[in-house]
This record gives C-alpha cells, structure tokens and sequence, in this order.
C-alpha cells in the first residue's frame, strides 16, 4: 500500500514543538508539543552530515550512491524545477526502524467531515504526528470515544517548513531512485510554497509536484526508455488506477451520506458498500494492477478516515494536471506560478490558473 507523503509523504506539525520547547517546558511539560519536539530535538542533536558516509577510502560503495543520488535529485530539484535551495537533506541520522513517525487521521463516521488539530503557524492540519506508535494509539482511542473514525499511518519523511534542516534517515537508504526523488521534491515543495490554514491545497500540489518531478527526473537521468522509466511508469499507471477506485467508492459513500434516511441506516449501508467494493477489488485486481503493491485494500478495516486521505491529497489533483498541460508542460513554469500563491489571493487554484496565464503572455 502507498504511504502518503510519497510515500510520503507528508508536511507535519511537530516543527512547533521545536520551536517552543524551550519556552513551553516550564508551564507544560506532559503536553504534546513537549514531548514530539524532545524527540525531535535529538534527532536533529544526532543528525551528522550526508557527505560523511561517503567519506574516506573504506567508504562502502552504496553509501556513495546514496549521496550521490540525494545530491543529484537536490540539484535537480533547484535547478530544472525551481524550488527553493535550503540545507534540507544534506544531513543524515541513524534511526532503529523503517519509517519517521505515525500519523493520526479522523473523519466524522457518517460524512467525510474530517477532525483537525489547531497549531500556531501553521494553522488547522487534518492530521497529528507521533514519533512513538504507542502515543499514536492512545490519541486514536481519545479520537474512538468521540464517535470518529480514525487511522493511523507511517511516515517516512515531514516538511519542517523551512525552519529547520530537515534530515534524512537510515531506512531511505534502500529506496529506488523513483522514490527518493518523490519524496524529496515533495517534501522541498512545501519548504517552497505554503499556504496557512489551506493544507488540502498544500498536499495535493506538493503530492502531484511530487509524482511528476519524479518522473522527470528519472526521465532525465535514466533516458527516454529502459526498464527504469518502464517501472516509473508502471507504478503511476497503479496508483492512477488505485486513486480512480478509491474515489468511486468515496462518490457511492458520499452519495448515502448526503440522503435524508437516518443515521443508522447510513452506517449500516455504508459498511455494505464498502464490503461489496472490496470484494470487487479483489476479482478485477489482475485486470487493474501491474504489480502487488495494493491488494491489501481487501483485507484492510476501510473506514472514511482512510477515504478522508485521499480526498486530501488527490481529489484536486485533476484541476493541477489540467493546468499543468494547459500552460505546456513545463513544471518549472508551474512551480515559478505556484510561487506566487497568497493566503489573501482567495482561491489557490485560481490564482494558479491567473499566474500560468499570465506567464503565457
């Protein structure tokens, strides 16, 4: 299954507890902000720079690799896309898992209403982040009692935004040159371009800047054809065909939602259509799918907190294609109007459109 945030691929709020650990931790020192920032903290203390692992003759080959390939899609990433340079990624820590932190997500159980968490700065996000799983579960059962319902995810990598280097972690090591690129140009798009209180915008431009950057770079480095760009295109054909799948049960769920019949009967139908969706997911799977990566859809507890994620991160991204291959295809271009972007210019997307336009003339 994909791990959003490419995989992740997500912007995630505990920069705060960064920044106000120190002037917090007097007055509130079992709070949430504390407690992720402490963790975060130390592992910015442990963080050393990328280029160590490449250092000296007994350096192992994958370890020059990794940084070579880092550097590049860095490069890459500033250079034929345009997105701002900072000191993100140029440090690495060593972590004992294979994934950053867990995320918490909520959605009202008869609507795709979904809960969100205020934070300074950054304003409401439609998602907490833990660094302990444990932590994650105990906020989940808070969120259960309230009649929500909840998911919890891993992620391997979060945007601080700018403020802080954000660093890489032992586990991208192994990762494909597709991926990392994906998740490096995603996260860089919100050190980039960030809009308070409007994260369904932030997440589904950095989500397709993220995908097509992607793309271009291994097209770029790797050619025109071959199995590298092959398996590129493969994995988008599935994810595309995922997202198409996902966003049809999400219009026959919505469509119950919004009727007039009473609460008990939605949740009673709502839990058929998702049974009978699974069960067709399951049957038309080899028509639909290259390779394995989704076939745990049918045996996962589907409920709308899961569905309420990809609304977040893809429901926009037609309109951004649109725009994208309107404007000629150019991503630097779109990412040079992107950046043009205000919270006071109203809605995001049509100020893409007005800034695209008016790049044209």
């Amino acid at each position: 299954m994909k791990y959003f945030g490419n995989a992740a691929l997500y912007l995630f709020p505990v920069l705060l507890a960064v920044l106000f650990l120190l002037g917090f931790s007097l007055i509130c020192s079992g709070c949430y902000t504390l407690k992720q920032g402490a963790v975060m903290l130390g592992y910015l203390g442990q963080a050393v720079p990328l280029e160590t692992l490449a250092d000296g003759p007994d350096a192992a080959e994958e370890n020059i690799q990794f940084v070579e390939l880092v550097n590049d899609i860095r490069r890459f990433a500033v250079d034929d896309l345009g997105l701002s340079e900072t000191k993100n990624y140029t440090k690495y820590v060593d972590i004992n898992r294979d994934y950053l932190a867990a995320i918490v997500s909520a959605s009202a159980k008869d609507s795709f209403k979904r809960h969100e968490w205020r934070f300074p700065v950054v304003g409401n996000v439609p998602y907490k982040g833990f660094f302990n799983v444990d932590d994650a579960r105990r906020e989940a059962a808070k969120l259960k009692k309230k009649d929500l319902d909840v998911w919890i995810r891993p992620v391997d990598a979060f945007s601080t935004l700018g403020w802080f280097s954000d660093p890489l972690y032992s586990f991208m090591r192994d990762y494909t040159p597709d991926r990392m690129a994906d998740i490096l140009i995603h996260e860089l798009v919100h050190a980039t371009i960030f809009i308070k209180d409007n994260m369904q915008f932030n997440e589904e431009l950095a989500e397709f800047i993220g995908s097509e950057g992607a793309r271009l770079y291994i097209k770029d480095r790797y050619g025109d054809s071959g199995a590298r760009l092959e398996s590129v295109l493969y994995s988008e054909a599935d994810n595309a065909a995922y997202i198409a799948f996902i966003q049809g049960l999400i219009d026959e769920l919505d469509t119950v939602y919004k009727s007039e019949i009473p609460r008990e009967q939605k949740l009673e139908q709502k839990q058929k259509i998702i049974a009978a969706a699974q069960d067709r997911f399951a049957a038309e799977y080899e028509t639909r799918f290259h390779s394995g990566n989704y076939r745990g859809f049918s045996e996962i507890e589907i409920n709308n907190a899961y569905l309420e994620l990809y609304r977040l991160y893809y429901s926009g991204g037609s309109k951004l294609r649109e725009l994208y291959e309107e404007s000629g295809g150019s991503l630097y271009a779109f990412i040079s109007a992107a950046k043009t972007i205000t919270r006071k210019g109203g809605d995001p997307v049509r100020q893409l459109r007005s800034a695209l336009a008016k790049s044209e003339q």
